[in-house]
């Protein structure tokens, strides 16, 4: 019955998310596609001559400026439109994907690495598909977003060592930059043009409240998830490429591995995740998650020695990911205020970039200078720590946002809207938009009457 009521989405709002959605992963694509096999090329070439450390130094110089750059264009792209700044950004990871691709020493990797991640127009595609979308079904566009970040994700990690045994590492850059500039035309043909831009709380950051999300323990709690959980995997994927070419397995044929763990780590992930949120356990869930990539990756320090192993220890481990991966954000959403989730989210990424950029960093550091056992004691032990404040974190409740266009009939009486909606069982909190268009209601998933709330909103 639900499904039955759900407001559909307008041709436009359908051809924004979908295009919008393509544009952010493939942003995600210059990530995610040289994963696999970055490290182990980077290390070939000049200037790093097989130095593990130098090589995750360069990959992780990606992460660096994505975090630097992604509030300033964010901000940027208030001040001199959506689409001029994602244009920007986007011949940014452009001329950084080239310059990789022609990058025949260490430092011009380097340098390629920097441009791609400077391209970070995240914050304005979001910013974007909220002018083009409604409140009503702006959850709904966010989430495709997300689907497509996590089907990136998987697929590269298969299609990128078979890539590279047909066109090389530098073909996979050159990909990676025709792509963007193809994203280009269709943000300019096909995305709408927006016909008011203005701030979305639910949707984008807001830099005079930065503060309040760092004094949220809960929120910095997962802000210290994210950080970890990508801090840990990209020190696995500095190091361990090596492990495995030491046992015999070309880069090219690293897929053998990744494509069960990836496809089976989806599999499971999915009914976990329906649980989580339909029982409203979505903490014990969380946690379990945690728990499986410690376990998988301590696993990992008896296993070395066999490709079956690893491979066996990796499944484990991405299904802890990919729970985690699934569940932060819902966190972040469930316990930040309506208002604040747009920066609360920005902060969640902020940190998400850190993680790549020292897992890489500290990844290639510990396994060129103590080892591969050092880098896994690494990453048990960061995960450990995790799992301690994630345990004693609270459980958040199970809640929904709803953000609804106020009706002319309460324009200028904000306080009388909420009193009239406090009336109704189930709301936990309500505030509005600064220029007072929208109300933002969280309430609990069950007992919450939205078609009441949606009546009392038009003046009906």
């Amino acid at each position: 019955m639900a499904r039955a009521n759900q407001t559909q989405m307008f041709p436009d709002e359908w051809r924004a998310s979908t295009s919008l959605a393509g544009v952010y992963a493939l942003r995600m694509l210059g990530m995610f596609l040289v994963l696999p096999v970055l490290s182990l090329y980077a290390a070939g070439l000049p200037g790093a001559e097989g130095n593990a450390a130098l090589a995750g130094f360069a990959a992780g110089m990606y992460g660096l400026t994505q975090a630097l750059m992604q509030l300033p264009l964010g901000i940027a792209s208030d001040r001199f439109g959506r689409k001029k700044t994602i244009y920007f950004g986007l011949i940014l990871f452009a001329a950084g994907s080239f310059t990789a691709a022609a990058a025949d020493t260490w430092l011009m990797l380097v340098v390629g690495r920097a441009l791609q991640g400077a391209g970070a127009v995240s914050a304005a595609v979001t910013a974007l598909l909220a002018d083009l979308t409604r409140e009503e079904v702006r959850t709904r566009s966010m989430a495709m977003i997300g689907l497509s970040i996590g089907i990136t994700f998987s697929a590269s990690l298969v299609l990128s060592p078979m890539l590279t045994g047909v066109i090389g590492v530098k073909g996979l850059f050159l990909l990676t930059g025709v792509l963007t500039l193809a994203s280009i035309l269709v943000v300019a043909f096909w995305t709408p043009d927006p016909q008011v831009s203005k701030l979305h709380e639910d949707a984008q950051a807001q830099p005079s409240r930065l503060r309040e999300v760092f004094a949220d323990r809960r929120l910095m709690s997962l802000n210290f998830g994210i950080f970890a959980l990508h801090c840990g995997m990209m020190a696995l994927f500095a190091s361990l490429p090596f492990v495995m070419e030491g046992l015999g397995l070309d880069k090219t044929g690293h897929w053998k591995v990744y494509f069960p763990a990836t496809l089976l780590g989806l599999i499971l992930m999915i009914p976990a995740i329906i649980v989580g949120e339909t029982r409203g356990r979505l903490k014990q869930v969380f946690v379990i998650g945690i728990v499986l990539t410690a376990a998988a990756v301590a696993a990992l320090m008896l296993s070395l020695h066999s490709l079956w192993l690893i491979g066996a220890c990796l499944i484990v481990y991405f299904v802890g990911f990919n729970i985690l991966e699934a569940s932060q954000p819902s966190m972040v959403s469930k316990i930040a205020p309506a208002d604040l989730k747009g920066t609360a989210m920005g902060v969640y990424n902020t940190l998400q970039s850190v993680g790549l950029m020292s897992g890489f960093w500290l990844g290639g550091w510990l396994f060129q200078h103590h080892g591969m056992y050092a880098v896994l004691s690494f990453v048990v032990a960061l995960t450990l720590v995790w799992l301690a404040s994630a345990a004693a974190s609270p459980a958040p409740k199970p809640v929904k946002t709803v953000a609804l266009r106020v009706g002319g009939a309460w324009t200028g009486r904000q306080q009388q809207l909420s009193a009239a909606l406090g009336t109704l069982a189930g709301i936990e909190q309500i505030s509005f938009s600064s220029d007072g268009e929208t109300v933002y209601i969280k309430a609990m998933q069950k007992g919450f009457d939205e078609a009441a709330a949606k009546a009392i909103i038009l003046g009906e």
